[in-house]
């Protein structure tokens, strides 16, 4: 007999909800850093979609595995434990891996979806970080806050970070249209493979170290000093 999956009120509610802060139609506050992006493709590196694609994973391995992907990890797991305080930590914590700008507008932003979502959270835990920020003892980062929320919403992590990653690598992609002649067609197509790319990923053994060093960043910006890599916004 054929099984039918069915979906509670709660869980689209959920899952609406979020779609709706990750559009960056919306100015509800999107950004993301290019991480190299305008050098790669100026040098030559980046210059169809076969070499943007590889960008994009190198961008998975290099950057989110070593940083973004271990703080939701911490994150999740310190609101499971309900550690208010380590989440208090983790948040003032993480602008010191981040360069100025890049630091600037993740608090930035960050506060911005808070303003928006603080009376839509129903967990204690959740309540109390938020407490945090609205007492000005929480810096309120992006990925925290966002984080935060789809705890809060029961979306598990594994779930979030695909989300959150296929939400950036829209917004990257995009940008290629304005400064490459890759085509929206290829570009479409490519961020559909990025789904089993995605669900392939071990995201339960996400290692605990966070380091800040990108060896794909550091390379093309050293070599192609003059040329700075872009902050993408809404």
């Amino acid at each position: 007999m054929e099984k039918h999956i069915t979906h509670t009120s709660t869980d689209l509610k959920s899952l609406s909800r979020f779609l709706q802060i990750l559009d960056g139609s919306f100015p509800s506050g999107v950004f993301v850093h290019s991480f190299g992006l305008e050098p790669h493709i100026i040098k030559g590196e980046v210059h169809d979609i076969k070499t943007l694609k590889i960008y994009l994973e190198n961008l998975i391995t290099h950057q989110y595995l070593q940083q973004e992907f271990v703080y939701i990890k911490k994150v999740y797991k310190a609101f499971e434990d309900k550690k208010i305080n380590l989440i208090k930590k983790f948040d003032n914590d993480y602008g010191s891996f981040l360069t100025y700008e890049f630091a600037k507008a993740s608090k930035d932003i960050g506060n911005n979806y808070f303003k928006q979502i603080k009376n839509l959270v129903k967990k204690e835990e959740v309540k109390r970080y938020f407490n945090l920020i609205e007492n000005k003892k929480c810096d309120a980062n992006e990925i925290i806050v966002l984080s935060a929320l789809a705890y809060d919403m029961n979306i598990n992590m594994r779930n979030f970070i695909v989300m959150w990653t296929k939400k950036n690598f829209i917004n990257i992609s995009a940008t290629t249209l304005k400064i490459s002649r890759i085509k929206p067609t290829q570009i479409q197509q490519m961020l559909f493979e990025f789904d089993d790319i995605l669900e392939n990923i071990d995201f339960e053994n996400i290692k605990d170290k966070i380091t800040n060093f990108n060896p794909l960043f550091e390379e093309v910006i050293f070599s192609h000093k003059n040329l700075e890599p872009k902050m993408f916004s809404t």
